[in-house]
């Protein structure tokens, strides 16, 4: 129990000099058609370019800023760089009805399980069972704005299954890619503790 609390405090310390919570979506804007948004290694317009993003990308997902706040970390392929955000306008979080992020997608391993939010359910899959919906209850969030920490209650096998969903640096732990969000998951009273990553846009 305590270790859980310590989880809950640790998903709620906010970056120091962060104008906005992150992670967050955004479009790209101000490139012209004929151009693309660099992805470089890191927050400087001298670094190594590792991607681009189209000049009309839209729901791009920046999973955290630099101290200055003028760059964003944005995954690309199996890796992840910096864009200039001077090119890109905060499009902001989609709730659902159901009190959850739109198209919120988290995945684990060890053993490797992903759950997508769809349409009031999160829908639970690993590779050696079937895929199983665990219906949402309620999403309970802070009350405070723009937070995305969620403590999730939803119908799990044989019980209640719970989900704390909270912004914190997280890695999958098979690839260069970041995430803002991590997930604790129980898909029943005595089920083990799964450990995860989330994404506002698969």
């Amino acid at each position: 129990m305590r270790s859980f609390l310590a989880m809950i405090i640790l998903g709620a310390t906010v970056t120091a000099g962060q104008a906005h919570p992150m992670p967050q979506l955004y479009d790209v804007q101000d490139v012209a058609a004929d151009d693309a948004l660099n992805i470089r290694a890191e927050p400087s317009a001298g670094a190594e370019i590792i991607g681009t993003l189209a000049h009309d990308a839209q729901n791009v997902e920046v999973v955290a800023t630099n101290d200055a706040g003028t760059w964003g970390r944005v995954n690309s392929g199996e890796g992840s760089g910096w864009v200039n955000l001077r090119y890109m306008a905060e499009r902001g979080v989609h709730i659902d009805n159901y009190n959850l992020p739109n198209d919120l997608f988290c995945t684990g391993t060890e053993p490797f399980w992903s759950a997508s939010n769809i349409g009031g359910a999160l829908h639970f899959d690993t590779p050696d069972a079937p895929g199983q919906d665990m219906p949402i209850w309620i999403a309970q969030d802070s009350g405070i704005a723009d937070d995305l920490r969620r403590m999730v209650h939803m119908g799990g096998k044989g019980g209640q299954a719970t989900a704390f969903i909270y912004p914190t640096s997280c890695n999958d732990g098979m690839s260069d890619l970041e995430f803002g969000l991590a997930i604790s998951l129980m898909t029943a009273p005595d089920a083990p503790l799964l450990s995860g990553c989330c994404t506002l846009s698969r």
